[in-house]
């Protein structure tokens, strides 16, 4: 089985890091393209040994990109198309139709009630994504959650498929000596309150009530993972605060430590709790890898969390209101520190080997289920 996976740009962001970790455990050939922005992600992909293309689009309206996709495709004589993001879904999936490529999966990574990828949801964007998504041979959700909003829009509830984002829970095992280490290279005290928060700087993470929060807690530190249109807006709030000396912008982080700064993992074991405010989530990554780091978490919208009975996360407590109520939930935080908790069951149930082995049964079905005179390859 050949299977080319398209997606919109492979930055430093949920989706697209979740791509190369899903393809570390997928045991079939992929390649991957992606219309816009190569970033680290494509260098990490390409590290892991796999094949990594840019098609070069020139923005949403460059129609060209399609014929210039399908000719791609062809060529490549794959089995399944594999979508990720609106822009790879629309354009990938006309592109795998006119290509007659037995079967095309898309995977809805960033559906929210109102946004989609952090915009605007609009009559247009749902019409175009609702046209196109009836030329695939299946849609695939990332939380139960998505899956609803999928339905409620008007996917037909048996084409929609859940897989759960998934991580390698031993990456964010807690480390004592490298809490030490990373401490010591972001000059934070040992012994100082260390609030942590990961994700894209923008307005729907609600990073500004996390600021106001720490600012609010003297002596508490803040090391934020991310980059994002939000950042110099959140540093200059940081400065009106008085709290710039403790809060730590890092910019974009990779999971593995690849970059510049610490590695998530290396992050998490330096933090005391972690925070995720969002007000909307598709599923909630960052807060999945804080529970298995033996974080306490205090979170806004998480699916990943909200989705399963209460007792699967234990540690992980909802806060719905803004920056005075975070405050006291940091404070009490501060007053009962305890040590680190053991991975709840949650973590277990998000393991990326088991959503690697459900993806790899859609597939099968998919193509088993399409039309006998598409294209086969052997």
């Amino acid at each position: 089985m050949r299977v080319l996976h398209i997606i919109t740009g492979l930055g430093v962001g949920g989706a697209e890091q979740q791509l190369r970790l899903l393809l570390r455990h997928l045991p079939v050939r992929c390649d991957v393209m992606t219309l816009t922005n190569p970033g680290a992600v494509a260098a990490g992909l390409r590290a892991d040994g796999v094949r990594v293309a840019h098609l070069g689009m020139g923005g949403n309206r460059d129609v060209t990109a399609v014929g210039r996709l399908t000719r791609f495709i062809r060529a490549g004589g794959y089995d399944l198309v594999h979508t990720h993001l609106y822009r790879a879904c629309v354009y990938g999936r006309i592109a795998a139709r006119l290509a007659r490529t037995r079967a095309t999966v898309a995977t809805e990574h960033s559906l929210g009630r109102a946004e989609i990828e952090g915009r605007p949801l609009t009559r247009g964007t749902r019409a175009l994504y609702l046209g196109t998504e009836r030329l695939g041979s299946a849609t695939v959700a990332v939380s139960a959650t998505v899956a609803g909003r999928l339905r409620d829009w008007g996917v037909p509830a048996a084409r929609i498929h859940l897989v759960p984002n998934g991580i390698d829970a031993d990456r964010f095992r807690f480390d004592a000596r490298e809490r030490r280490t990373t401490r010591a290279l972001l000059g934070v005290p040992a012994d100082a309150f260390v609030v942590g928060g990961v994700g894209r700087l923008v307005p729907g993470k609600r990073f500004d009530v996390l600021v106001r929060a720490v600012a609010a807690l003297p002596g508490a530190r803040l090391l934020l993972a991310g980059e994002g249109p939000e950042a110099e807006s959140l540093r200059a709030l940081a400065g009106r605060l008085g709290a710039l000396d403790r809060i730590r912008f890092l910019g974009a982080c990779e999971a593995d430590g690849s970059g510049p700064a610490p590695g998530v993992a290396a992050l998490l074991s330096a933090m005391d709790v972690f925070v995720s405010a969002s007000r909307e989530e598709s599923f909630g990554l960052a807060a999945v890898e804080a529970l298995a780091a033996g974080l306490p978490v205090l979170h806004g919208a998480c699916p990943a969390i909200d989705d399963l009975p209460a007792d699967r996360a234990p540690g992980a407590d909802r806060f719905t209101g803004g920056a005075g109520e975070l405050t006291a939930a940091l404070r009490h935080r501060i007053r009962t520190a305890a040590h680190r908790l053991p991975p709840p069951p949650a973590v277990a149930h998000y393991d990326i080997r088991r959503s690697g082995e459900r993806l790899l049964d859609i597939y099968t079905h998919a193509l088993d289920t399409a039309p006998p005179t598409w294209r086969a390859h052997s």
